[in-house]
């Protein structure tokens, strides 16, 4: 009983229903899916394209995973760019690319939406979502270069910084700005502080695992790997960004939301024919004069 209390006092109780209702577990799954589908093809186009040739997105998830060594190299046969990929690369498929990322900036947007049941917008917002998508990708390889101008500790705090800035932007950009800023900066450092955690343990699982499965399965191993990986990553934005939603209302900043309003019954006005009463009232009416002239005449 004495776990019970302490596990409501903490507020996890609430945090678990809360993600329950979220559907965290479903909306991890669906962010991993379309960061495999559309985040990474984009980022590849743009590594080929890059002069200085650092590796893109293969070396990004290099970094965000902890991985070295054997681990890195087969990560990197995989989703390494390669010169190819311009020449190759059509304008047909960039636009799928463009419509498939586009869906995926949408369902961030609709999972922040689920967490702080903002007023709905228009549907023109997807300028947003596009700008959003930009300042992801700006992001990722920023990321990146940072690894070959700092080390140690100043790009630790630099990486760390940069993540609570756009995690504290992206919520209150994707929302119209309905969300004042203040409440999301506690969305914006569990975000940050769950995805260091994921570092350590990818560092401790994921090395590994990647080694045995890309001798054991290939390529397809490989990519089953990193397809978890960001199952990971979708949690802690979600759970992130719900876990400050949590507090602002533990501190009285927002307020819970309440049960969804009854749905309005209209009862029958009278039980008997069903009519209103301005019905009845208007309704023909039996005479007062007697009887008619049929009974007169008999």
């Amino acid at each position: 009983m004495s776990r019970w209390a302490a596990w409501h006092r903490l507020g996890l109780a609430e945090l678990h229903r809360r993600g329950a209702e979220l559907e965290l577990l479903h909306r991890a799954m669906g962010f991993a899916t379309l960061s495999l589908v559309t985040l990474a093809p984009l980022l590849i186009v743009v590594a080929a394209a890059d002069p200085f040739g650092h590796g893109g997105f293969a070396l990004w998830l290099v970094d965000g995973m902890a991985l070295s060594g054997k681990s890195a190299d087969a990560l990197a046969h995989v989703f390494g760019p390669t010169r190819k990929v311009i020449s190759t690369t059509s304008a047909l498929s960039m636009a799928l690319l463009a419509l498939f990322g586009i869906s995926f900036a949408s369902s961030v947007q609709n999972g922040y939406e689920r967490i702080w049941k903002p007023a709905s917008v228009p549907w023109h917002r997807i300028w947003r979502q596009v700008v959003w998508l930009v300042m992801l990708m700006v992001y990722l390889y920023a990321q990146v270069q940072t690894r070959h101008v700092l080390e140690g500790a100043p790009r630790i705090l630099l990486s760390m910084g940069v993540g609570v800035l756009f995690f504290w932007w992206g919520p209150h950009f994707l929302l119209s700005r309905q969300v004042p800023w203040r409440y999301l900066l506690p969305g914006a450092l569990a975000t940050m502080a769950g995805l260091v955690g994921l570092r350590g343990f990818s560092y401790l699982v994921f090395t590994p695992l990647l080694v045995t499965n890309a001798i054991s399965y290939g390529p397809v191993g490989t990519v089953l790997v990193v397809e978890s990986w960001l199952v990971g990553v979708g949690f802690v934005v979600y759970g992130g960004a719900l876990l400050g939603r949590l507090v602002c209302e533990w501190l009285g900043h927002v307020d819970a939301p309440g049960d969804p309003p009854a749905r309005e019954t209209r009862e029958p006005t009278d039980r008997g024919d069903g009519r209103t009463p301005t019905d009845r009232d208007t309704g023909p009416r039996p005479t007062d004069r007697g009887p008619g002239p049929t009974a007169m005449r008999t």
